[in-house]
């Protein structure tokens, strides 16, 4: 499962998958573990998270640093991760951007990419026994029932927080799942992934700048403070869920599948284009803010499109670019595991 030599072409294109991961991951809706699924990468990156065990702390604070890079199979989880965080700060307010301007647009693509997802994953499935067909059905139905949930109320306890964390990660470990889309279910979408993140982007700032008057300021410090719970929170959260996949693909292999197909069927109603914002309201029933002004965003209203207008053209259009795109990088996953 390791490949232990890369070229700078392959490193390269880990950097890409990255950031393909990371875009993937902040918009709601969307998984990155779908990107990681279709690349062709997916199981050696669970089986890499997975490695961040026992024996790797015991090599890490051992001193043994060379071992504990070639055993978490460092080489790919560095390249992947370094991709993720350039994604962070880079591709991700782009797309944020690109959602604000061309919402229907850019839904229709992720919708496109989805359907291309289904199809990519179920055209070899193998194993279609009454078993599975209820696994199948079973993720369906908790994938739709995710979608049609209430958000809850923003919550800022860090123990609560921490739980975010660990369950916000599972679209990057868990296809189907947007770990996004269950931070708005849980109400902290906006803490954890907006306000949180501008904190650490405006404190490295003012690092940079000399200025330490941030460490005055009671919260922006306790927005750097939620980061630091929901990252050791997504930390625990991708070394548990890796241990948890990683069994169950051994022992449940063609199960698993087709719950994670079932789980992508499901998220369709998430990322459906046709749709309409309906942003949180306060007491006096005025549209919520956070700190830096931005409408906080509580769900969609979706709605069947009815004129045949060059919107709604382009809209196919960038569903069927978006399917496009999958079925390619489906390709090229497959000629990647060839060459592993």
């Amino acid at each position: 499962m390791q490949t232990e030599t890369r070229s700078l072409s392959d490193k390269l294109w880990l950097v890409l998958k990255g950031l393909a991961m990371g875009a993937a991951n902040k918009v709601p809706g969307v998984s990155g573990g779908v990107v990681a699924y279709v690349a062709g990468f997916y199981e050696e990156f669970i089986y890499s998270l997975q490695k961040v065990n026992g024996k790797a702390l015991r090599l890490l604070f051992g001193g043994r640093f060379r071992s504990f890079w070639q055993y978490i199979n460092g080489r790919f989880l560095g390249l992947l991760i370094l991709g993720m965080l350039i994604s962070y700060f880079s591709v991700s307010l782009l797309l944020d951007l690109a959602i604000r301007n061309y919402p229907l647009l850019v839904w229709s693509a992720f919708f496109g990419m989805i359907i291309g997802s289904i199809y990519y994953i179920g055209k070899d499935f193998e194993e279609w026994t009454n078993r599975n067909i209820v696994m199948l059905i079973s993720g369906v139905i908790f994938g739709v029932a995710i979608s049609l949930m209430e958000p809850a109320q923003e919550n800022d306890n860090l123990l609560f927080v921490f739980i975010c964390g660990i369950i916000g990660v599972s679209g990057m470990t868990l296809p189907g799942l947007s770990g996004s889309f269950i931070l708005i279910l849980l109400g902290n979408y906006v803490l954890l992934l907006v306000d949180s993140v501008n904190a650490l982007f405006v404190t490295i700032t003012k690092i940079f700048s000399g200025d330490f008057s941030f460490i005055d300021d009671p919260v922006h410090m306790r927005l750097l403070t939620v980061l630091i719970v929901f990252s050791l929170g997504s930390l625990t959260g991708l070394v548990t869920i890796s241990h948890f996949l990683s069994y169950l693909f051994k022992k449940f292999k063609w199960e698993t599948n087709a719950a994670i197909l079932g789980f992508i069927i499901g998220s369709l109603g998430v990322v459906w284009p046709w749709k309409t914002e309906v942003f949180e309201r306060d007491i006096a029933g005025e549209i919520a803010l956070d700190i830096n002004g931005t409408p906080i965003l509580d769900n969609y209203d979706r709605y069947l499109p009815t004129a045949l207008n060059i919107e709604n053209v382009l809209a196919i259009f960038f569903i069927l670019a978006g399917i496009f795109m999958v079925v390619a990088l489906g390709k090229y996953g497959e000629r990647t595991r060839r060459t592993s």
